[in-house]
């Protein structure tokens, strides 16, 4: 079958795409901005690009179209496909449709830390030697592609709430038909299609009707969000997971002061201690998480704990770009003010007294439309410097945010102008923690390449 995808270099549709081709299907596909890493991963592939959304990328017409939830009415493309009445379908669908069924599906949904969790289980499964497929919003170091069919049952997913198409506003994870289901957490966020937090909830809801009651769905101990779904009715058993040693509960003892080493508990049974190159109390809490659901898939806590003491981490994510002259750049995904104070929390417990410089790009929806602006300076404070990108998306003036932060904080609208502030100021020892969910003008390789030139 020849499948032609509308929003191919999207993380989701490029898994789509990845699969579709380890089927044996011919794919191509088209997307207004084809670059890396993805685009490297389809090139790969053996998959087509094509840069833009011009009808003509769909001569000779392919067997089926599948569009991504970034595209809608007006696009060239869909207008295309409608007019002549070809075969379409979204990403969720053809997932669900055509590679889980039948499946034992492992769905790690959550505001934040799907990727590194979905990752953290599909690699202990992996390491298990049960060789699981998945698909990752993110690329894990520990797999070469961010999503692969498998050769058991098995299969994880990221299962994310953002809606599925212009014609399937129900959230993707609606599709997917988990019988092992993490929810990690549940905030306000997708404020352009979600109106409040019930709204929310209501989705997860629909989710959690989807778990049969042979299956296990495992959360946080204590997260009055996801407390309230599971009230408006529950057929499944749960497990909890949490930084308090409840009875019955998954948790982590003897935590080490930077948090790189930790011992799993299951109530008063140790099950042994990981320890590994991650940062941050959030991603323990993944780890108890992933531990739990391979438990659920017949892993051996104790070999799960091994294969985290490998776990490589995912691009992105806490990632360490360059050490130039004892200044080290970091790329990390944060954007929500949750996920941004964790990071920041997380990298001053690696870093102790060493001077942190947060450098903040907001990209997201939510962020863009200013909702959570009144959170942001709390979860900056943890730094010694704040850099706020002022860029001409935005909806709001940043300087606010700054004022609250306090006097370590600057409101910057020049990429190049942060980068050569930066590269003036920084000295041995600096952390350059830059967060960012988009590419943020590369501004990791040329603040890089201005400190190599100020240190020649």
């Amino acid at each position: 079958m020849r499948i032609h995808i509308l929003g191919i270099c999207g993380t989701f549709m490029g898994g789509i795409a990845v699969l579709a081709r380890q089927m044996g299907h011919e794919v191509s596909g088209s997307d207004a901005g084809v670059y890396p890493p993805m685009s490297d991963q389809l090139a790969a592939q053996g998959i087509r690009l094509r840069e833009g959304y011009d009808p003509a990328h769909l001569q000779p017409e392919p067997d089926l179209v599948v569009i991504g939830n970034a595209l809608s009415r007006g696009n060239p493309m869909v207008e295309y496909v409608l007019d002549r009445g070809l075969p379409y379908t979204s990403g969720p669908a053809f997932l669900a449709g055509e590679v889980l069924r039948g499946r034992w599906v492992l769905g790690v949904s959550g505001t934040h830390g799907k990727t590194t969790t979905a990752s953290m289980l599909a690699w202990i499964l992996e390491y298990a030697g049960l060789k699981p497929g998945f698909l990752i919003g993110g690329l894990a170091r520990n797999f070469p592609v961010s999503a692969r069919l498998g050769d058991t049952p098995f299969f994880v997913v990221e299962a994310d709430e953002y809606d599925s198409a212009f014609f399937d506003k129900r959230s993707k994870f609606i599709h997917y038909r988990p019988r092992t289901l993490i929810m990690n957490n549940l905030e306000y966020d997708h404020a352009d299609i979600f109106e409040d937090l019930a709204a929310i909830q209501r989705q997860f809801h629909h989710l959690v009707r989807t778990v049969p009651a042979s299956g296990l769905i495992i959360l946080p101990h204590g997260d009055a969000h996801l407390e309230a779904v599971i009230r408006q009715g529950c057929w499944t058993p749960l497990e909890y997971y949490g930084d308090a040693p409840v009875p019955g509960h998954w948790h982590a003892r003897h935590i080490s002061a930077d948090m790189r080493r930790f011992e799993v508990y299951l109530g008063d049974r140790s099950f042994g201690t990981v320890s590994w190159g991650l940062m941050g109390r959030h991603n323990i809490a993944n780890a108890l998480a992933a531990v739990a659901a391979a438990r659920h898939a017949g892993v051996l806590p104790e070999q799960a704990v091994a294969a985290l003491g490998e776990f490589q981490g995912v691009k992105r994510r806490m990632e360490v770009r360059g050490v130039i002259r004892e200044i080290t750049v970091y790329d990390d995904f944060a954007h929500h003010p949750s996920a941004i104070a964790s990071t920041v929390e997380g990298l001053r417990r690696n870093v102790g007294g060493a001077p942190i410089t947060a450098i903040l790009d907001l990209r997201s929806n939510t962020m863009k439309m200013g909702v959570h602006k009144s959170t942001l300076p709390g979860a900056l404070a943890r730094a010694d410097e704040v850099i706020l990108y002022q860029s001409p998306q935005l909806d709001f003036d940043l300087q606010e945010v700054a004022s609250s932060v306090g006097g370590c904080a600057r409101v910057m609208d020049d990429i190049a102008d942060i980068v050569r502030h930066v590269a003036d100021r920084a000295q041995p020892g600096t952390q350059v923690l830059i967060m960012s969910n988009g590419a943020f003008g590369n501004i990791h390789e040329r603040l890089m390449e201005a400190l190599r030139r100020r240190g020649a």
